[in-house]
């Protein structure tokens, strides 16, 4: 049956594309060359001939006819994806080629008022949308050199999403930050500075020794955790945040890599289960961003048998048994999971989230209300009104307006 009119789509798992002003608009005017911006650049340009073009002047030599792609610079490094994966609209057919310029884009990647035109077609109510450029957990400001500019342009970001984007539409978008995660302290800072401004989540690596940063099993993480209990924000960890690919071979497609992506939260899960982090914090609450939810039950039984027949020589929990820690602390969040969903119970109804992934490729945007509808249609109505909205209102403190 279809989705009742009552039951309004929440996304725990949009995307939004920066506009190009974010930083300009927001950093210190000493920091301007050196914070993020956008330069148009010939990418087809030989090395060394320097095509740069900026506020339509051209300077360099090149053989042939630029190329003009928009592109971030930061520290005069170049990060040439402006759209990661921005391709709704296209047919998979289309796909391949990320855009390259703004005009290449849908406009509700990068205008909030476009985006929500763009989630009333869908059916999509609401949406928790991660960054682009600075990646899914802020984590392109730890190669930053200069840390106070570094540390002023998380802010930045965290005060655009919250003001301007999430600001702009506050029944439509709930408001998540990025931290700087080279300094701990300076991250529970901010989660109290920003939780002050209506945050209702944080972005947080799936894994941080992949980013040459403390595992979960130190101490090093624990103002931020405590920080993130005390104001009740969540961590959102997206598969992928961690910088560590599930690459197989060197010659291995593409496509290889997609299928595995959400072994990165199976590793989180297992991670965060046999660590102290639950017992030390036991409000902290986790989500698993586009990591879907069909393995979560062989994962739990396979963690369980572990726990049961070698806790007792290990530095693991003795006493509670990690698929309860699971369903008391974290959260699978899915696009398409049909194996999930006949599984659901397994999972725990209270434990899974909808997601739509505007604008990436794994959307089914403009159509999420009647796949998802399709998807659900032997799941029991109350089950189903968990799924999509209730529990992301619960676990993100975002009811409905009245």
């Amino acid at each position: 049956m279809p989705l009742q009119d009552h039951m309004q789509l929440i996304s725990v798992d949009d995307h939004l594309i920066e506009p190009p002003n974010v930083w300009t608009d927001r950093l210190p005017k000493k920091f301007l060359d050196q914070g993020p911006r956008i330069i148009e650049k010939d990418m087809n340009a030989e090395i060394g001939s320097n095509v740069l073009i900026e506020s339509g002047r051209q300077s360099g030599s090149g053989g042939k006819a630029a190329r003009l792609s928009e592109v971030w610079q930061y520290e005069g490094r170049i990060y040439a994806n402006i759209g990661l994966n921005a391709v709704a609209g296209k047919k998979p057919q289309e796909y391949g080629t990320d855009p390259t310029r703004y005009s290449d884009m849908l406009p509700g990647c990068y205008d909030v008022h476009a985006r929500v035109k763009d989630m009333d077609i869908d059916g999509v109510q609401a949406a928790l949308c991660f960054p682009s450029f600075p990646r899914f957990a802020g984590t392109a400001f730890l190669e930053g050199k200069d840390k106070e500019l570094a540390l002023l342009s998380v802010k930045a970001w965290n005060d655009f999403h919250l003001d301007e984007w999430c600001g702009s539409y506050p029944d439509r978008f709930i408001p998540i930050i990025i931290l700087p995660l080279w300094d701990p302290a300076e991250a529970a800072k901010e989660i109290y500075r920003c939780a002050g401004k209506g945050a209702k989540g944080i972005t947080f690596p799936e894994n941080t020794v992949g980013l040459g940063l403390p595992s979960f099993y130190t101490d090093h993480w624990d103002a931020v955790f405590r920080a993130a209990e005390e104001t009740n924000l969540p961590l959102c960890m997206h598969f992928g945040s961690s910088g560590k690919p599930p690459i197989t071979s060197p010659e291995a497609p593409m496509a290889v890599m997609i299928s595995l992506f959400g072994t990165n939260s199976m590793d989180a899960t297992a991670d965060l289960l046999f660590s102290q982090v639950f017992y030390k914090f036991p409000n902290l609450k986790v989500a698993l961003s586009e990591g879907g939810i069909g393995w979560m039950p062989y994962l739990l039984e396979r963690i369980d048998l572990t726990w049961e027949k070698h806790r007792w020589y290990q530095n693991v929990n003795k006493e509670v048994r990690p698929s309860d820690l699971f369903r008391e602390h974290m959260y699978g969040c899915f696009i398409d999971d049909l194996e999930g969903i006949a599984r659901r119970h397994k999972v725990g109804i209270d434990n899974i989230m909808w997601e739509c992934d505007y604008p990436h490729s794994d959307s089914n945007w403009p159509n999420s209300r009647q796949y998802t509808a399709k998807m659900l249609q032997d799941v029991p109505d109350d089950e189903a009104h968990k799924i999509v909205e209730l529990n992301a209102r619960k676990l993100y403190n975002f009811p409905r307006s009245s």
